[in-house]
């Protein structure tokens, strides 16, 4: 697990979030597919980096979820 390289609101840009909290483009400009990749990739590696954190600090109940996921896996299976 790496830390968060751009502490604070987590935005990828780096740039400060208006007072608002959100740092949203201006409603003139639509978002380009770059960064709303971008975007996602972030989120998708602070996910990860969170269910690390989860396992690490709880591993019982983890090890529960990932019991009963498999559970429900074998139920539904075709």
């Amino acid at each position: 697990m790496t830390s968060n390289p751009n502490p604070g609101n987590g935005s990828a840009d780096g740039a400060a979030a208006p007072s608002g909290g959100r740092s949203a483009p201006p409603p003139d400009r639509p978002e380009t597919e770059a960064e709303r990749r971008r975007r996602r990739a972030v989120f998708l590696r602070e996910l990860t980096e969170a269910r690390e954190l989860r396992e690490r600090v709880q591993p019982r109940r983890t090890k529960e979820r990932r019991m009963r996921e498999a559970m429900r896996m074998r139920t539904f299976r075709i």
